[in-house]
């Protein structure tokens, strides 16, 4: 079994992950760039029931979601506001975790066969996306769930103030 933890910058909460991630999305929505306050948000897609919480427990904000109109919940720490996971309305069964709160950020594979990035059509001016990874203007699956085409470059593409 593949077992990795986190925890958030004070160390009240402290999380395990029990098993390699389905998938690990690369979110470049308005939201996730809120919420990181950074370019995007690496988020590795977990089963819900292997994640979990060794000490501690998350306060949760409720977000209802712009695009789909469904329920978005941050579950982060109330003493330092670290956010640690994502859970879904509309994936009620997965957890995402915010990448960079690993103890080893870097334990998990970010390859073609099991990564994407969504929503570059808001993605920030000088994003590199990396060649031959699955990406999306919005979301990967429409509102009612199904899947959309992915256009993978060929190579590194820079995102420009023009979005091509």
């Amino acid at each position: 079994m593949s077992e990795h933890e986190g925890g958030c910058l004070c160390g009240k909460i402290r999380y395990r992950a029990q098993s390699q991630p389905m998938r690990i999305t690369v979110c470049h929505c308005r939201f996730c760039q809120r919420a990181t306050g950074s370019a995007f948000l690496v988020e590795p897609i977990f089963n819900s029931s292997d994640i979990k919480i060794s000490c501690g427990q998350p306060k949760i904000y409720h977000h209802r979601s712009e695009g789909s109109g469904k329920m978005v919940d941050v579950h982060f720490c109330a003493e330092c506001g670290t956010k640690l996971f994502l859970t879904f309305e509309r994936f009620a069964d997965v957890t995402g975790v915010y990448g960079g709160t690993f103890d080893d950020p870097n334990w998990f594979d970010r390859s073609a066969g099991n990564s994407k990035h969504i929503f570059l059509g808001v993605a920030q001016n000088g994003t590199v996306v990396p060649a031959g990874i699955d990406t999306f203007e919005e979301h990967a699956t429409t509102i009612s769930g199904e899947p959309v085409d992915p256009r993978v470059f060929d190579s590194h593409h820079l995102i420009a103030g023009d979005k091509t």
